[in-house]
């Protein structure tokens, strides 16, 4: 009985938010700039999908959110296109990624699957179509969700999980440090306003990268980033994955993106200091 009425109590509680809502909705009327600043904020927006309220019909919501995570995947080489939304399925193309690096699928992954389910939490599933043609070496774009599902996405359990660390927002253009994030050593860099966050690990020499410094490589154009390993002096490109540019080896990107206000930095399931 007590619980029967707890749970009547937190309906009508529920009911009463949605009705409010809804209020200021209709005294909002066509002020179009003001609802779509509401839409926009994420606390607000995420209270407005659980009633049903959201300006933004599920396409524009999926294809806004991955408006927002582009850049990113910008920077591992990749892009992604939105094919439609049907019958609760997202149908996706994802192109191009890195080269050489399997963690870097990964991260791929769970900065997409996360945007796309905030965005849009009654969407049943994303499906990820093959582009028409993809270069030799390139990870394909099916490919891309397979570690998602094989560490159990499709049976609810998570790739990966999101913390914030609002510190990273101190870090100034060419500065590097070091960040203890769910007991994994992660080093972040920024390179003029976008933040890039790494494993602190050298694939190359087996050691920590503490102490690692941002360079300019000669004859590069502004924004060209690469982090010095200062035990055995390789280089990766800070920008573009973390691929190494004097050999072979590659750096291990964890994404970096804003969520629900804060910066915040994923750390995949398995993985740790």
């Amino acid at each position: 009985m007590a619980r029967e009425r707890a749970e009547n109590l937190v309906r009508e509680v529920a009911d009463l938010y949605g009705a409010g809502l809804q209020r200021v909705l209709r005294l909002l009327g066509n002020d179009a700039g003001a609802i779509e600043r509401l839409a926009r904020d994420d606390l607000v927006a995420s209270l407005l999908l659980v009633h049903g309220l959201h300006p933004h019909d599920v396409h524009t919501r999926v294809r806004t959110a991955l408006d927002t995570v582009r850049p990113y995947l910008g920077s591992h080489g990749g892009d992604v296109a939105l094919l439609g939304v049907e019958d609760g399925v997202v149908r996706l193309e994802l192109s191009g990624s890195c080269k050489t690096c399997p963690s870097s699928s990964v991260t791929l992954e769970l900065a997409v699957e996360d945007a796309v389910r905030a965005a849009a939490p009654e969407i049943v599933s994303i499906e990820v179509a093959q582009p028409p043609a993809e270069s030799a070496g390139v990870i394909s774009a099916d490919s891309l969700f397979s570690r998602v599902h094989a560490n159990g996405q499709q049976s609810g359990q998570p790739a990966g999980n999101w913390f914030a660390v609002p510190e990273l927002g101190e870090l100034r253009p060419g500065e590097v440090g070091g960040f203890a994030i769910a007991g994994l050593v992660v080093l972040a860099c920024r390179v003029g306003d976008n933040l890039f966050a790494y494993r602190d690990h050298c694939p190359s020499c087996d050691r920590s990268l503490a102490g690692a410094a941002l360079h300019r490589r000669v004859g590069y154009p502004v924004g060209d980033a690469v982090l010095r390993c200062p035990n055995c002096l390789a280089h990766f490109d800070a920008v573009r994955a973390g691929a190494r540019v004097d050999g072979d080896g590659h750096l291990e990107p964890l994404p970096v993106l804003v969520r629900s206000g804060e910066l915040s930095v994923a750390v995949p399931v398995g993985v740790s200091g």
